[in-house]
């Protein structure tokens, strides 16, 4: 959990820095400061919490590479960052409602904005059970050993 809480921390002290830099061009709109406070942090522990997941996983550098290529890369991409899911085919809007990553950027987007796809409830509940998830998962990893040297 320290882990988990310090990639947290500093996840947050990131997003508060470039917060504070794109005041100096234009200030963002933020409707919701709680509900972006709270997408941050829930994001930053589910992506904290896949981040040791990978460093347990990875027996060399370009398998962390491979897994921020293959695995974070496309989930970030295919989350609406860029787009309203509702612009997408349904096949592909059903697709999107698979990933995680899709709820933490449409609570951030209701956040600063107050649209989203979703209700942001149901976004923080997707987002919390999978953090949740990704967090157990870890810990389970460090409390078996996995590919931990004695």
């Amino acid at each position: 959990l320290a882990m988990i809480g310090a990639s947290i921390v500093r996840a947050l002290i990131v997003g508060a820095g470039v917060l504070l830099a794109s005041f100096l061009w234009s200030p963002p709109p933020m409707d919701h400061i709680l509900w972006i406070l709270v997408f941050g942090f829930m994001g930053a522990a589910l992506m904290g919490s896949l981040g040791l997941i990978c460093g347990l996983w990875a027996d060399k550098f370009d398998q962390v590479g491979a897994f921020q290529s293959f695995v974070i890369l496309p989930l970030t991409f295919l989350s609406g960052v860029f787009y309203s899911i509702n612009q997408l085919p349904p096949v592909f809007q059903t697709l999107s409602r698979f990933n995680p990553f899709f709820y933490i950027i449409d609570g951030f987007r209701y956040g600063f904005f107050s649209q989203s796809d979703f209700n942001p409830w149901v976004s923080l509940s997707v987002v919390t059970i999978s953090g949740v998830a990704a967090a157990a998962f870890a810990t389970y990893l460090l409390q078996v050993g996995y590919k931990i040297r004695k």
